[in-house]
């Protein structure tokens, strides 16, 4: 007999698959089990095993918190931990992230979690924001929380100095519902920037299936009292994570396109390279 948790279960499974786009008939013969036993599982009529689900998750690559839940779901215990990145088991993991934001500088380089909150910012990234933003200097200073989707929809955000919306935009916003496929939480920022977006540019800005001649690495220009700044972005993960946090983090760094955006960041940045 099923029951609310399985049907929570089943869907989870269900929305996971057709996230990746896979068919019951790949994920059987991935997992060496049969499509109809799948079929049973997505349907309610059979409960995989702890092993199974274990194996099924990792085969659709569904984010650790998730597979947590739908481990409790099943009625296991969760498989993996969710630290703080200042808990003794982790704090390898941050010097390292603190590391590599040191060593960047001064281009700017900032860390964060899977919502998209700032986690740690580096010198060159705290100067580029508030050139741009100043009115986040309070935040900043305080250590309040902030988050980086909302700092690209907020009237006087980021999006406000940028050249090139028209191109940033649309790839930008193809990146966050990507994100939100899989974090159904960012839905309502991924949408709350669709509609900058077209209160900004109209609602043709949207589509970025036009044929068109693109660079081949794209490229932000910003507006700012000391000339036009350009940057293309590199984005750092850690690789197999079994910590939750960890599995969330991502380290964007930022580089200059041009002499003009060097010279500037090494001339404002004060920063000490350790």
């Amino acid at each position: 007999m099923t029951n609310a948790l399985t049907h929570t279960l089943t869907a989870t499974l269900q929305q996971s698959r057709k996230a990746r786009r896979v068919s019951q008939l790949e994920l059987s013969l991935r997992m060496g089990v049969s499509q109809r036993h799948v079929s049973f599982v997505e349907s309610g009529r059979a409960k995989p095993s702890r092993e199974l689900l274990v194996a099924w998750l990792q085969e659709l690559e569904v984010p650790l918190a998730q597979r947590n839940a739908a481990m409790s779901q099943a009625g296991y215990a969760p498989v993996y931990s969710q630290l703080s990145l200042q808990d003794p088991p982790l704090l390898p993991a941050n010097d390292a992230l603190l590391h590599l934001l040191r060593n960047h500088d001064p281009m700017p380089a900032f860390v964060v979690d899977a919502q998209w909150n700032l986690l740690h910012v580096n010198q060159g990234g705290r100067w580029l924001a508030l050139t741009l933003m100043p009115w986040l200097a309070d935040a900043l200073a305080s250590g309040a929380p902030l988050n980086m989707l909302d700092a690209m929809c907020h009237p006087q955000g980021f999006t406000q100095y940028l050249l090139n919306l028209d191109e940033v935009g649309p790839t930008f916003l193809a990146h966050i519902r990507d994100d939100a496929s899989v974090q159904p939480s960012l839905a309502p920022k991924a949408e709350a920037f669709a509609a900058l977006l077209r209160d900004k540019l109209g609602s043709q800005s949207l589509h970025t299936g036009w044929p068109r001649k693109v660079a081949p690495v794209l490229t932000s220009r910003f507006s700012t009292v000391h000339g036009e700044l350009s940057f293309f972005s590199m984005f750092t993960t850690f690789g197999t994570p079994q910590d939750i946090t960890l599995a969330s983090l991502r380290v964007e760094h930022m580089f200059a396109t041009d002499t003009q955006t060097k010279t500037v960041l090494e001339q404002q940045v004060k920063y000490r390279n350790c």
